[in-house]
């Protein structure tokens, strides 16, 4: 993987095995008042952020709360527009594309929401609700398009009977496959799954997990993995990505990164993860401080004010993303 973190990256050479490839990604909201409602300031939820996605794997994401996962996700598959920063799609650009070729280009991305319920329109029954997205590419006539509704629903483990129902009639698992089931209606080659079990309980978070990992298999998916969930990241990441305040601080193999993680945000994080075993303690890492805000955040390392090894260096200059172990990246300064 191949990272720069200059403000202005050039594209990357086109590497077949890498489905996604994101240069210094930027979202900034701007925040708005007085009078005129003029720009007083900018939220800089996601700022400079890279990474790379190989065909087939998964690159799990998580951080704490307002970090800047789900942002990073949307702006990936542009239903919020990046600020600035390059999202290479097979060696394509996709930031610049007009309306009218992103539009095309969504049957290769898609993403399942959070929420099973909120993203199901509850006007709709599922059948419609999955023939939606065939009706809206022109795929197939109608006869087509309801052996592919029936199809959908048997890989995701639902019935055929289930197609006349509405959302509100299943459960809340049940509700995750159907949004599943519509993310796949289109044979992506990429799916963002922003916290698909976190609104769900744990026996049923199991099961969707299963569910995906099956599909994958199956259908030869790619997905980011968005959640705050250690253990649920652990259990389907190939990798895993470790945001903190809207920047990348660390990425390594999912197994590396959980043994032996380098930068001290990502040890803080790991540390308050429970081992199944009374009698044998972890030793908890306890950070000082509050997240700062994303509106004004911290000059230099974002991480220094509550960094337990920070220095001087560290509150004048941000870390670059750096390769300090084989296919281990750490934006630090000491590690």
């Amino acid at each position: 993987m191949s990272v720069v973190q200059t403000k202005t990256a050039s594209p990357p050479a086109h590497d077949p095995e890498v489905l996604l490839s994101v240069r210094n990604l930027t979202k900034y909201f701007p925040i708005t008042g007085g009078l005129f409602s003029r720009t007083v300031g900018h939220v800089k939820a996601v700022d400079g952020v890279s990474f790379d996605i190989r065909r087939g794997e998964t690159l799990g994401l998580v951080g704490e709360s307002g970090c800047g996962k789900t942002t990073t996700g949307r702006a990936v598959l542009r239903l919020v527009e990046p600020t600035s920063g390059q999202v290479f799609f097979e060696g394509r650009d996709i930031v610049p594309l007009p309306k009218r070729e992103m539009r095309a280009l969504r049957r290769e991305m898609q993403i399942v929401f959070q929420d099973p319920f909120g993203s199901l329109n509850p006007r709709m029954s599922v059948g419609e609700i999955l023939e939606e997205p065939l009706i809206i590419h022109r795929v197939g006539n109608r006869q087509e398009r309801q052996q592919r509704v029936r199809e959908l629903l048997d890989v995701v483990g639902l019935a055929s009977y289930h197609i006349r129902r509405y959302p509100h009639e299943f459960s809340g698992g049940q509700r995750q496959r159907i949004g599943i089931a519509r993310a796949l209606a289109l044979n992506p080659k990429l799916v963002v799954a922003d916290e698909p079990v976190s609104a769900l309980d744990v026996s049923i978070q199991s099961q969707i997990l299963n569910l995906m990992e099956d599909l994958q298999r199956e259908f030869g998916l790619t997905y980011l993995f968005i959640a705050h969930g250690l253990n649920v990241i652990r259990h389907i990441s190939d990798r895993v990505g470790v945001m903190y305040l809207g920047a990348m601080v660390e990425i390594a193999d999912a197994d590396e990164i959980y043994r032996q993680p380098l930068h001290p945000y990502t040890e803080a994080l790991f540390s308050a993860i429970p081992i199944p075993n009374p009698t044998v303690k972890r030793e908890r890492i306890i950070l000082q401080g509050d997240v700062p805000s994303p509106v004004n955040p911290p000059s230099g390392c974002r991480f220094h004010t509550r960094c337990p090894i920070a220095q001087e260096q560290c509150r004048v200059e941000r870390p670059a993303l750096k390769e300090s172990r084989p296919g281990h990246w750490v934006a630090c300064h000491f590690r």
